[in-house]
């Protein structure tokens, strides 16, 4: 990878940082903008500049025992240094993006460390708030599709949710793999799922999903609750029930129903990069807030109606 900006090549390592930080389990009222130190780097770990980190509605659930802490776990930036063990993987400014661990300091910083093995060259065709909309929700669907769910050109797949934060991106990604797509959704997010190219849309909103399938290969549920309990009856002999929100019923059969946490992954974000620049994957962005309204960002998320993901700006 390279790098095409001249101003974080120049960069002089600074000793303190801006940083959003949780300090209570009360949730976005215990946000606060604080100063601290630039994080210092392990063994073949890059530091990368923020340009941009997406967030998600459950992340302030951090144990209090290890607060305060930075929350963020989609970041977009350009790598600034690198430690030893992780030369000839990165060169100062590369662009790049990725997941980072859920058990460290997130991305809503002007800086974070990351391992060099779990970042990726970003697309090159969107700016870098589009890019940290891809990796927490766009691996939730790689690996609820393909890894956990085996799904093939040629499968049906039953998708709740296919328009949503995850739900987007597996709906487009069902599609690239060849799968016949059928999509749940409700009002204005049906038009929605048909537009990232479902070939069957139900609005839940009046009508069963049951009513309306013939039997799926496969059920990714990214909803939970109610419609987790209920898909089961959807699935043919030897269908996968694939949830990305909560364990399956428990009446399901255990090999044929899997509850899964994402998973970093650089080779999946790399074909993920690969399929946003031939236009065959598109991330929505909801809205954008600065590093210092964070806590703005976070109300954003808790509300309804959103489309795509919510995204603070760190740097231009």
């Amino acid at each position: 990878m390279r790098g095409h900006g001249t101003t974080d090549r120049e960069w002089t390592r600074p000793s303190a940082m801006w940083a959003v930080r949780l300090h209570g389990s009360a949730g976005v009222v215990r946000l606060e903008l604080d100063t601290v130190s630039v994080p210092t780097l392990g063994a073949a770990e890059a530091l990368v500049r923020v340009h941009a980190a997406a967030i998600t509605r459950d992340e302030l659930g951090w144990p209090v025992d290890r607060l305060p802490a930075i929350p963020s776990y989609d970041a977009s930036g350009v790598v600034v240094e690198v430690a030893g063990g992780a030369e000839g993987s990165l060169v100062l400014g590369d662009e790049v993006y990725g997941l980072t661990p859920f058990d460290r300091d997130g991305a809503a910083a002007e800086y974070v460390a990351v391992s060099a093995g779990l970042l990726a060259a970003r697309p090159r065709s969107v700016t870098h708030v589009e890019s940290a909309a891809v990796p927490l929700a766009a691996l939730s669907a790689w690996q609820g599709l393909f890894e956990h769910g085996g799904l093939v050109a040629g499968d049906r797949v039953l998708i709740h949710g296919a328009a949503g934060g995850v739900g987007q991106f597996a709906t487009q990604l069902a599609c690239e793999r060849g799968a016949y797509v059928i999509g749940t959704a409700s009002g204005a997010a049906v038009g929605r799922a048909r537009e990232l190219g479902a070939d069957e849309v139900i609005d839940v909103g009046a009508i069963r999903f049951e009513d309306a399938v013939e039997p799926v290969d496969v059920v990714f549920d990214t909803v939970g609750g109610d419609v987790l309990a209920r898909s089961p009856s959807v699935l043919r002999d030897g269908g996968r029930l694939v949830s990305v929100a909560e364990e399956p019923p428990a009446t399901t059969s255990p090999s044929s129903a899997t509850y899964f946490v994402v998973e970093p992954n650089r080779e999946q974000l790399l074909e993920l990069t690969r399929l946003v620049d031939d236009g065959k994957l598109v991330a929505a962005v909801d809205s954008v807030f600065p590093l210092s309204e964070a806590r703005s960002a976070f109300e954003r998320v808790q509300e309804s109606g959103k489309h795509g993901k919510v995204v603070l700006q760190v740097h231009e």
